[in-house]
């Protein structure tokens, strides 16, 4: 069995309780987000802790599952769209100001004092999470494991780009991203983005295929394919390519 604890925190920047789990003890630092409206034991239920489980017995990795609050953000029947940006922007400042500094601190605890980077993953709305907050805060990470997400807001805010909808549209900024010691840290890490060619991966596989033509402007190196006709957006092929690209990360 995989060790696992379960935390719930309050959190200042979103005035609410959090929820996350951890698996494992030490070992690189993983850090997961959830598909749309999904929770932190998402990723558990899904099987892919189990993929994931002899590196996590070895010691090598230490996954922390994170929760989304997308019915109040990309995914809100309700809220007007700045509404809705600026409490995603509070929660990027959870994540980025609370969560992922506990990380840090733990995995430098948890590993004799050895600090590390973050490596951060998600499938379909995960992926975006997980690329999005690499791409913006890039110091904090050392690798990007995205499987079958869109890296626009196009799908969630239409053509709006104002304000923070801007800054949290990968396929957007990126292209317009000229700071070489921001572009030189994408170059110095490990970024993995794969999608299917099956059902319901049409949109995943056009922005895949853009986001690969920014990254091969900016001559930033990125391992980007696209698995067969036959592989759908869904689990079972995520939990396969989670552990074929794992085994070349770790």
């Amino acid at each position: 069995m995989v060790s696992v604890q379960y935390r719930k925190e309050y959190s200042p920047a979103l005035g609410r309780d959090m929820e996350y789990k951890i698996y494992g003890d030490r070992g690189k630092p993983m850090l997961v987000f959830p598909t749309s409206l999904g929770r932190f034991y998402q990723y558990e239920d899904s099987g892919m802790i189990d993929e994931l489980a002899d590196w996590i017995h070895a010691g090598k990795l230490q996954v922390w599952t994170c929760d989304s609050i997308d019915e109040e953000t990309f995914f809100s029947s309700h809220w007007n769209i700045e509404d809705r940006i600026n409490r995603h922007e509070q929660y990027n400042a959870y994540i980025v100001h609370e969560l992922i500094p506990s990380i840090l601190y733990e995995s430098q605890h948890n590993n004799g004092g050895h600090e590390q980077k973050i490596l951060i993953s998600g499938c379909s709305m995960g992926a975006y999470y997980s690329s999005n907050f690499f791409f913006r805060h890039p110091h904090y990470f050392d690798t990007l494991l995205a499987l079958s997400g869109v890296y626009s807001v196009q799908h969630f805010f239409g053509d709006y780009r104002d304000g923070a909808v801007y800054y949290n549209s990968p396929l957007d900024y990126l292209p317009n991203l000229h700071d070489e010691l921001i572009v030189e840290q994408y170059r110095r890490s490990r970024i993995v983005i794969c999608c299917g060619q099956g059902a319901w991966e049409d949109e995943m596989r056009y922005e895949t295929g853009r986001l690969q033509q920014v990254l091969q402007e900016k001559h930033i190196p990125a391992q980007i394919e696209f698995w067969g006709h036959d592989v759908d957006h869904e689990w079972h092929w995520w939990r396969k390519q989670i552990r074929y690209y794992m085994s070349g990360l770790l």
